[in-house]
C-alpha cells in the first residue's frame, strides 16, 4: 500500500504547491535531498577527494540500484552528467557509414535527432521517420517493413515530451532482435514514471535522467548498454578513467559500462540519484506507475468537460504527461496564470517535437504531469482553475 501521508512529508513543497510539472523537473523526497546536502558537508570538512574516498561503497551502491530499476547488470550502467551525455555517449559510439539508415519515430525528441542531422552530415547516413499507425503510435507494422540490410540503428523516444504518447517500445525490441539491429531507447520520460524492465523490452541501449519522474536532482542521468553490446563499442571521447593508459602507445578500455565514463563527477549528485532510484524501488514501480495514469486519466476526465480546452494526446494508454490548448490563450499565459494560483504546471514547444508538430499543426502545449505524491485534490483544483479561463 501506499502511504501518500508520509511520502508527502518527505516533500514538504506540497503543503503549498500543486505540483504538476514532473516531466520537468519532479520535487526531490528528503532523503534525496539529504543524501546529498550530507556529502557536501563532508566535502567541506574533510575534502573532496577523502569524501569521496570515505563513501565509496555508498557511491558504488548506486550502479546496483539503477541496474535492479532496469532489470541490468551493474556493469551495464554507467552514471553520467544528464540524459543527453548518457544518450549521446550511446549513440556516437555507434559506427554509420553512406547509406546506412536509422529508423525513428515521429515524436522523436530534438535533441536525439539534431544527433541524426548531424551523423548525415558526417557520415552520409540516412533518416527514415516510421510512420505512426491510427493510435499516434509507432507504427509496428509500418517498422517491420522499413526494415532491410542496410538499417543499423533503430531509435525511439518512448515517451515523448508531449502527447500522451506511450510508443510500444517492447514490440519495436522483438523487431530489433528479430533482426540482430542495435535498439536505442530514450527512457528520458518513462523512468520513474512506469516499470522499466530492458530484458522485457529487448532494448540494447537505453537513457535516461534522474530530475523527472524519478524524483533524483538535476546534472544526473545513466545510460544502460547491454553487455553482449557492450564490447563493440568504443566511446566517442574517453579519459584515462573510461580508458586507462597502460603503456606509451596504448589505452585499453574499460570492461564494463563505465568506459562511457570521465573520471571527475559530482559525487553529491550521484549520491542523490542513488536515494531517489531506492526511494522509487522501496514504494513499488507498479503502484507508481498505476497511480501516476490513475491520476492523469481524472485530469483529461475533468479537461474533457471543459469548453475550449481541446487535449493533443495521442496513443492507446496514455502515460502521466497530459498535454493541451485552451482557446483563446497562449501556453504560456496559462502557465503563469496557473502560477499565481499556486499550481506548477509547464508548456511544450513544438520545436522539441517538430515533425509530430508539423504533422498535427500543433502549437505551443500546455503541459500537465501529475506523480503520485499528488492527490485526486490537486488534480480538481487544476481543473476548477481552467474552468475559470474557459470562454463563456
Amino acid at each position: 500500500m501506499m502511504h501518500i501521508d508520509r511520502i508527502r512529508a518527505d516533500t514538504p513543497a506540497t503543503s503549498r504547491l500543486a505540483y504538476l510539472h514532473n516531466a520537468g523537473a519532479a520535487l526531490m523526497p528528503a532523503p534525496v535531498v539529504a543524501a546529498m546536502k550530507d556529502h557536501i558537508d563532508l566535502e567541506s570538512e574533510i575534502g573532496g577527494y577523502a569524501a569521496a574516498d570515505r563513501e565509496a561503497s555508498r557511491l558504488d551502491a548506486v550502479y546496483g540500484s539503477v541496474a535492479r530499476l532496469l532489470n541490468a547488470a551493474p556493469d551495464e550502467i554507467a552514471v553520467v552528467e544528464n540524459a543527453t551525455v548518457a544518450w549521446q555517449m550511446a549513440f556516437y559510439a555507434l559506427p554509420f557509414r553512406k547509406g546506412d539508415r536509422i529508423l525513428t519515430a515521429e515524436a522523436e525528441y530534438a535533441a536525439n535527432y539534431v544527433a541524426f542531422l548531424q551523423v548525415v552530415k558526417r557520415t552520409g547516413a540516412i533518416i527514415d521517420v516510421v510512420p505512426s499507425d491510427a493510435s499516434g503510435e509507432l507504427d509496428i507494422r509500418a517498422l517491420e517493413r522499413m526494415i532491410d540490410a542496410r538499417v543499423k540503428l533503430i531509435a525511439i523516444t518512448w515517451v515523448p515530451t508531449n502527447g500522451g504518447l506511450v510508443n510500444p517500445a517492447a514490440a519495436i525490441g522483438r523487431i530489433a532482435r528479430a533482426h540482430g539491429i542495435p535498439y536505442l531507447l530514450d527512457a528520458c520520460q518513462a523512468v520513474g514514471q512506469m516499470a522499466v524492465d530492458v530484458e522485457a523490452i529487448g532494448c540494447d541501449m537505453l537513457s535516461a535522467t534522474g530530475r523527472k519522474f524519478l524524483r533524483g536532482p538535476r546534472g544526473t542521468g545513466f545510460v544502460y548498454v547491454r553487455r553482449a553490446l557492450l564490447q563493440q563499442l568504443e566511446p566517442p571521447m574517453i579519459d584515462h578513467f573510461a580508458a586507462p593508459w597502460v603503456a606509451r602507445d596504448e589505452y585499453r578500455l574499460r570492461d564494463d559500462a563505465r568506459r562511457f565514463e570521465t573520471w571527475e563527477n559530482n559525487y553529491a549528485a550521484r549520491l542523490g540519484l542513488g536515494a531517489a532510484v531506492d526511494y522509487a524501488l522501496d514504494i513499488g514501480l507498479g503502484p507508481i506507475e498505476q497511480r501516476c495514469r490513475m491520476l492523469a486519466d481524472r485530469l483529461r476526465s475533468g479537461l474533457v468537460s471543459i469548453r475550449g480546452i481541446t487535449i493533443r494526446d495521442l496513443g492507446r494508454t496514455p502515460g502521466a504527461i497530459v498535454s493541451f490548448t485552451v482557446e483563446g490563450h497562449e501556453a504560456d499565459a496559462i502557465v503563469r496564470s496557473a502560477a499565481a494560483a499556486g499550481i506548477t504546471i509547464g508548456a511544450s514547444d513544438p520545436a522539441s517535437t517538430r515533425i509530430d508538430a508539423e504533422i498535427r499543426a500543433l502549437p505551443p502545449l500546455v503541459r500537465a504531469s501529475p506523480h503520485y505524491y499528488n492527490t485526486d485534490a490537486e488534480i480538481d483544483r487544476l481543473i476548477g482553475h481552467l474552468a475559470d479561463l474557459a470562454p463563456p
